[in-house]
């Protein structure tokens, strides 16, 4: 990442085109806007488009604006979004969703600088740096005839490739203190730290969504934490529970069989946590604890007996807890 951000400082100032490509979620709309705030058109609009969310009627509109009486309900004039960005950045985003007949009238743009709205007689110059944003491989659409290769062209001059999350873990670390301390001081608290147990869990996550679930994730327990730190109970079961899809598979009788652990164990371990994190949150109120926990108070009952913890309860009825064990799981006074 270090080395994009370089690159990124390199070509800001050029008037060049500029795809960026990465996952969903691996921050194409950050890189463009660095890209527009280290150009000299930082004071200029920095104007973003999601081509994805833009019906096939819609987009021509959007893009090129239209004059009034152009079609129904078009009752005054509207410039459209390259108009906005005149002597600015515009940032199209999932380029790859934009319909074939919308990308021979894109290209015409980029190749002139003009725009002609919709209904309209007359050109309008444009001043513009586009920047595009592809979750998809242009050239593998090229080949499947979903997407115009002289557009690709003139899109592709300088590509920006953003790896997901799952192949750079170690920036993991990093993103969790930056959210951590935006969401916790958005709600007026100090961030908490992480046991842990919990950052094995999400350094071990595979983040499908990569730097946006992953902000999502900490933006939830930001809200929803009352734990002295982040401790099972506090995240998503999702990320906590999730095996790695090359796991292996059990080992067959020839090959030497790992130490293994106790699967009644472990859930014992996790079912001790959640119940424990529950009874503290609701001071001690099983009713309360049950339905954090989307389950009937009766069936709360019958694990707390099963498990033995009766001690979790002090004799008034809230719960004697310690903030949290060494591996980071709630802790539990006698």
């Amino acid at each position: 990442m270090r080395g994009v951000f370089d690159f990124v400082r390199v070509i800001a100032d050029s008037e060049t085109s500029v795809l960026i490509t990465g996952e969903s979620g691996t921050g194409k709309e950050m890189v463009a806007r660095l890209l527009h705030h280290w150009s000299s058109r930082r004071s200029k609009p920095f104007v973003p488009v999601s081509c994805a969310i833009l019906s096939e009627t819609l987009i021509e509109s959007e893009l090129f604006g239209h004059e009034r009486g152009a079609f129904t309900n078009a009752i005054k004039e509207r410039p459209g979004r390259f108009e906005l960005a005149d002597g600015g950045t515009l940032f199209l985003d999932d380029i790859d969703d934009v319909p074939l007949s919308m990308q021979v009238k894109l290209l015409r743009v980029l190749q002139t600088r003009t725009v002609e709205r919709l209904g309209a007689v007359r050109s309008i110059p444009v001043d513009v740096r586009v920047l595009t944003g592809s979750k998809r491989d242009l050239r593998q659409l090229v080949a499947e005839g979903t997407f115009r290769e002289d557009l690709l062209y003139r899109l592709n001059v300088i590509p920006v490739q953003l790896p997901p999350l799952r192949e750079r873990t170690e920036d993991i670390p990093l993103l969790i203190d930056h959210f951590f301390g935006r969401y916790f001081r958005a709600r007026g608290k100090e961030a908490k730290p992480m046991s842990p147990a919990m950052l094995e869990a999400f350094m071990r996550y595979p983040w499908p969504g990569n730097v946006r679930e992953l902000e999502n994730a900490c933006e939830r327990i930001a809200q929803t934490c009352i734990c002295d730190s982040v401790v099972a109970g506090c995240v998503p079961a999702s990320i906590l529970f999730h095996r790695a899809a090359g796991a292996a598979a059990p080992a067959s009788a020839a090959t030497p069989v790992h130490p293994g652990v106790s699967l009644d164990d472990r859930i014992r371990e996790v079912e001790t946590s959640l119940i424990g994190w529950a009874l503290k949150a609701s001071d001690g109120n099983k009713s309360k604890a049950a339905v954090l926990l989307k389950v009937k108070r009766s069936t709360l009952g019958d694990r707390i007996k099963k498990l033995g913890l009766g001690h979790l309860e002090s004799r008034d009825g809230g719960a004697a807890l310690v903030p949290q064990r060494a591996d980071g799981l709630p802790g539990i006074r006698q």
